[in-house]
């Protein structure tokens, strides 16, 4: 199992967890979506974050068990 993490460039930002419980293959897809990540999204929402914590994106890790 995977989760997804949000990172941060401000290092002072701790990175947090987005979504768990995520095959290998729904990982990826996440974080292939422009939206999960500041430099490619497009949505207001999306916007709205990067507005309030700067540059992030999202990547996937193995779940520890």
């Amino acid at each position: 199992m995977y989760t997804i993490v949000r990172m941060y460039f401000d290092e002072t930002k701790p990175s947090r967890t987005v979504k768990t419980g995520l095959t290998l293959e729904q990982a990826q897809a996440h974080c292939r979506d422009p939206e999960t990540s500041s430099s490619t999204c497009t949505t207001a929402s999306a916007k709205r974050i990067t507005t309030r914590n700067g540059e992030w994106f999202d990547a996937y890790r193995e779940a520890t068990r």
